[in-house]
Formats: structure tokens, sequence, C-alpha cells
């Protein structure tokens, strides 16, 4: 992939004050159904993309809190300071990566979700896509 096909993954805050650009495709794209993700993000799952770490080029300061995942493992949640939008997950189980939230993207159809993750803990009110691969807990690192 080509730097020109990556901008379709960069992104950033309400704001404007936190900017990302990844330099590499992700590893994988996926909606995380554990309770600590959908309260974070208000709704029945958190649609992610996740990179390595090192080919995620971020501007912008960004606040970090920790809280524990669906894995039982801590994780640190990054947002924008200024506007609260919250853009990074860091799980510590994967300390090689960063999730990065799809609705930050400058244009969030680039997201293709390839699983479910933690879809044992899905509200029951949830449906998730036929297309998916489903995991009850965490898939193997990509």
């Amino acid at each position: 992939m080509n730097d020109e096909s990556l901008t379709k993954y960069a992104g950033g805050c309400l704001c404007g004050a936190v900017r990302y650009a990844p330099t590499a495709p992700p590893l994988m794209e996926g909606n995380c159904h554990c309770r600590d993700c959908r309260r974070v993000s208000g709704g029945p799952y958190a649609p992610t993309l996740f990179f390595a770490l090192e080919s995620v080029n971020i501007r912008g300061d960004v606040k970090y809190y920790e809280s524990i995942g669906g894995s039982g493992q801590p994780i640190r949640r990054g947002f924008c300071p200024h506007c609260g939008s919250q853009l990074f997950g860091r799980p510590s189980m994967r300390p090689g990566m960063i999730g990065i939230r799809a609705g930050t993207l400058d244009d969030p159809a680039a997201f293709q979700p390839q699983v479910d993750i933690f879809a044992s803990h899905a509200a029951p009110w949830d449906r998730m896509l036929d297309t998916t691969a489903k995991f009850d807990t965490s898939p193997p690192a990509p």
C-alpha cells in the first residue's frame, strides 16, 4: 500500500487538536462488544481499526485513562483533553498495537469490519453482521 492509499485511515478528534496518520495498513478491523468498550462508546460496540503502534503518527496532546477491558487486563484509552473525543485504545494484552475508533476517521466509510470480538459479551439486543468472524473473547494476535 502506498502513502496515498493510507490517507483514508487518517483522522482526528472533533475539535481538530489531535490528528493521526498511519504509515501502514490496519492489522485488523472489528467491533468490540466487551462491556468496557460498550460503556466508553455509548453504543452496542466500539468499531475499531487495529494498527502496529509504531506505524501511527499522532499529533497533539492526548490524555489517557486506564480501565480494565473485557480481557480482564488494563487498557489505556486516549482522548482529546479539549473536546473529549475518544480516539485510541492501547490494550496491555497487545502492547505493540493501538486501536483507533472508526468514527474518528476522516472517511469513516474506510472502516471494513472483519471480526466481532468479545461477542459473548454483546448486549442481547445487539445484531452483529453476518459477514464478520465471531470470537467469544479476543482473537489470536494478527
